[in-house]
């Protein structure tokens, strides 16, 4: 009731990102239940189990798309004063929790109507049965694999909002215009430790692109079918990629902090510094989203060279997937970079009190967008063509 309540009184802006929550939810558990028709449609088919498989790739994006706005959410922030009241920590981490719950039961519910829908199940509305035979209106579905497959997102978004939550610790802050987290008053930043994990992620980069090289050697009998097609690709190059991310997201924040550092070199002035400090700050928060990205982006490239030209092997399940990846993934990472703005907002307005120019501060912004954009963007460009070029006839 009290998450209901929170809801009502949140920020537009805020309730924006739950509903994005929603739609995410929505979508991927419409992929959920169409494996499932699939399925029922199919019963002695070993692809249904690869389909499954391959549903998870948008089910993580959306779990990690609901953390970010859970962490972005200032009705969960912890806050003196609020534990004498028995809202603790641990209390507004199962707050949070139950908050997303909320968001993601609201978007699988959406996707159970609109999957009975285009099936007829649900009559009386236009496009009735519109996609029977992709959906297998034929078939029956088992109610107790309805309901798992739909709890899947609830359940898991819930939880890993509950542990990334657990233990923040307390400040006192103030909200924001905008409705998102609160930022803390009277706060001098300690100097950020340089991030780990920076080796280990280019270890697993290149061991993802020696899985797929080594891939397209071998037999195309190891099928891998794409949701809405029949088409295979070989399931080493999902096994590469899937490596390939996690490397990236891994190296992410090491990459970030040292873009920072290297704006700081060679006689830097002001802008400069305050850019790459805040970029060594910001590296641990924004780093591994703008790694997942990368991976995302390059994963696009690579698809469109090998199939810009051509036929492509996938249909509209396979689109959706690919949207609600993007989508999610992008959404992660522009919540994120609004995190770390309301996390800074006090040290704005310090430096803006001791009379540094505002333009010196969109100055910096604008330099750290860019260093970004040039460090990341041939390294995704690079990696698409490395996973691409050994799949090209």
């Amino acid at each position: 009731m009290l998450a209901l309540r929170l809801a009502r009184g949140s920020h537009p802006l805020v309730l924006m990102r739950r509903l994005l929550v929603a739609a995410a939810s929505a979508g991927v558990g419409f992929l959920l239940l169409c494996t499932l028709g699939y399925t029922a449609a199919h019963p002695h088919s070993a692809g249904a189990v690869l389909r499954l498989l391959w549903c998870f790739v948008p089910l993580a994006a959306t779990v990690q798309f609901a953390v970010a706005v859970a962490r972005t959410d200032p009705s969960t922030r912890p806050r003196t004063g609020l534990s004498a009241v028995g809202l603790g920590p641990v209390k507004l981490s199962v707050l949070a929790a139950v908050s997303t719950a909320v968001s993601c039961t609201l978007g699988s519910a959406v996707a159970l109507l609109f999957f009975l829908h285009l099936r007829g199940d649900l009559s009386g509305l236009p496009f009735d049965g519109a996609a029977a035979d992709l959906l297998g209106a034929d078939a029956s579905l088992p109610i107790a694999a309805v309901l798992v497959l739909l709890a899947l997102v609830p359940v898991a978004a819930a939880t890993a909002s509950a542990l990334a939550l657990r233990g923040r610790p307390v400040r006192a802050a103030r909200e924001t215009d905008d409705g998102g987290e609160p930022v803390p008053a009277d706060e001098v930043p300690a100097p950020a430790a340089p991030p780990g994990g920076l080796p280990w992620g280019v270890a697993l980069t290149a061991a993802g692109l020696a899985v797929e090289a080594y891939a397209s050697r071998g037999t195309p009998g190891s099928p891998f079918p794409l949701p809405g097609k029949l088409d295979s690709t070989p399931a080493s190059v999902l096994v590469g990629w899937t490596l390939t991310a996690i490397g990236l997201a891994t190296a992410g924040p090491g990459l970030t902090y040292l873009c920072g550092k290297l704006l700081q070199t060679v006689r830097p002035g002001a802008v400069r510094l305050l850019a790459g400090r805040v970029l060594m700050d910001e590296a641990r928060r924004i780093g591994r989203p703008l790694g997942i990205v990368c991976a995302v982006l390059s994963a696009v490239i690579a698809a469109f060279a090998l199939y810009g030209t051509g036929p492509r092997p996938f249909g509209p399940l396979t689109a959706l997937g690919a949207v609600l990846v993007v989508g999610c993934t992008t959404a992660t990472l522009l919540t994120s970079a609004l995190e770390a703005r309301q996390a800074r907002a006090e040290t704005a307005r310090a430096l803006l009190r001791l009379g540094a120019p505002a333009s010196a501060l969109r100055a910096a912004t604008a330099l750290r967008a860019v260093a970004l954009l040039v460090l990341f963007a041939p390294l995704t460009w690079a990696i698409a063509e490395l996973a691409a070029l050994p799949l090209t006839p």
